[in-house]
């Protein structure tokens, strides 16, 4: 078999994280390692990477209700007046350029180096034919602010009763999961009960990654240190009685100080690193736990499929053989010396095609079963591509119902490469022990081998 060809995409990561990050770089070797093994299982195609299942950008959100809080502090610590529309997800991204520009939601569905990548797949799996809409439902704005260096912030819309539906709780949920921070205004919970309960539930699912920042706008009026630590408190215990007991409580006030969202915004690359390291041990985790069961399931349905069929065939010979035993008295000729096993071997040769086109037919059935259950699990790999690798001439006269790949070799590589991320993991957790943490230019633009490559 020929050997997997590097991603593009993570040739492009590997080299810009040589310069500003080396445990990214190093991970995004190990993502190479994992891009050989699920090609040689047919996952995945010698294009594609399985990099590209989350964004390397450090993603900050928001969260809020129907009053214009969230938008207000948006503008006034992005320096800028926006006019986005406030029924879109809006991801707003870093340009050099004076004017402001707007994308449509197909340009996020279509870049993989962008959230929301191929996102009109998961789209049509709730509501039918609604990923072909989804410019009413994403944009991406570029915007002159210097405090979008180096990350993205994804403003979810207002939550309203007469445009919430299936498609805008998936993509809220959607946001909540792939960002390293969320803001969560408090006017969120002001909302109807009904409204933001998929959205409590996903806060709750969520809070102990350390991921949420509630807002407690009261930029109207000047407030004191303790009287903003009353109020916070006061936010504490409330949401505590919604299930909510952990994350950071942050008061705006008049003063407009916002030194507490400066810190844990620069902090936002070492969250992104976790968030990506995260995901690369899900991935290699994935192929035992969720890729190779699924498709041992549709093997071995496979299977039994194919022997009840060719079993219906035999049978229906034998029932011929009777019949003919009883007209010219067939059992004569089977015991012949000579006859008989000419005759066994003409069954033979004519039941093993037999059996091997009605697998083939099963198997077709199958592969249309796989590609749902792919969408069902939002799973990037093929698995109808490992299926089909599995259905060897003799995998399929044979009793074989794992998964080609599913040995002690494929076992070993996969556990070598869970320990170096987790070594990973470990040494990201040292640049916060050592007295001397390594330098990053954060002025660096983490994402500019995008123009660079392109131009190319």
């Amino acid at each position: 078999m020929a050997d997997k060809t590097v991603s593009k995409h993570l040739t492009n990561l590997e080299r810009q994280f040589a310069a500003t990050d080396p445990v990214l770089q190093k991970t995004a070797k190990i993502f190479q390692e994992l891009d050989e093994i699920e090609f040689e299982l047919g996952l995945i195609d010698n294009d594609e990477t399985t990099a590209r299942k989350t964004s390397w950008w450090p993603i900050i959100s928001t969260l809020g209700g129907y009053s214009p809080a969230k938008s207000d502090f948006v503008n006034r610590y992005l320096g800028v007046q926006l006019h986005t529309a406030r029924h879109k997800f809006t991801v707003l991204q870093y340009t050099p350029q004076a004017n402001t520009a707007t994308l449509p939601g197909t340009a996020l569905d279509a870049d993989h180096r962008l959230p929301f990548y191929q996102i009109s797949r998961q789209i049509d799996l709730v509501t039918s034919g609604e990923g072909s809409k989804l410019n009413s439902y994403l944009e991406l704005v570029t915007v002159n602010s210097g405090k979008l260096k180096n990350k993205l912030l994804i403003d979810t819309p207002v939550l309203n009763p007469a445009a919430e539906n299936l498609v805008s709780g998936l993509l809220r949920k959607y946001v909540i999961g792939i960002s390293d921070l969320v803001l969560v205004f408090n006017d969120l919970f002001e909302a109807d009960a009904d409204l933001i309960k998929d959205t409590l539930a996903e806060i709750v699912a969520h809070q102990d990654a350390n991921k949420f920042i509630f807002v407690i706008d009261h930029s109207e009026i000047t407030i004191d240190a303790l009287k903003s630590q009353e109020i916070a408190a006061s936010w504490q215990r409330r949401l505590a009685e919604l299930g909510i007991h952990t994350g950071q409580f942050i008061v705006l006030s008049q003063s407009g100080d916002t030194s507490l969202f400066d810190q844990r915004f620069n902090n936002i690359n070492n969250d992104r690193s976790y968030r990506i390291l995260g995901t690369l041990e899900n991935s290699i985790r994935a192929i035992d736990d969720t890729i190779f069961p699924e498709v041992e399931e549709a093997l071995t349905t496979w299977k039994d499929r194919c022997n009840a069929s060719t079993l219906i065939v035999l049978g229906f010979v034998v029932m011929l053989m009777l019949f003919a035993e009883i007209a010219v008295g067939i059992l004569e000729l089977l015991l012949d010396p000579l006859i008989g096993p000419a005759i066994v071997a003409v069954l033979i040769g004519v039941l093993t095609p037999l059996h091997i086109i009605v697998s083939r037919v099963h198997a077709k059935f199958l592969i249309k079963h796989l590609h749902k259950r792919r969408k069902q699990l939002n799973l990037s790999e093929d698995l109808a591509g490992l299926f089909e690798k599995s259905l060897s001439f003799w995998r399929i006269l044979m009793p074989i119902t794992d998964p080609v790949g599913k040995n002690k070799k494929n076992r070993k590589k996969l556990n070598a490469l869970i320990e170096q991320s987790k070594d990973l993991v470990q040494a990201l957790n040292d640049q916060f022990s050592h007295s001397q943490q390594p330098e990053y230019r954060s002025q660096y633009d983490a994402y500019s081998y995008v123009d660079q490559e392109e131009s190319n």
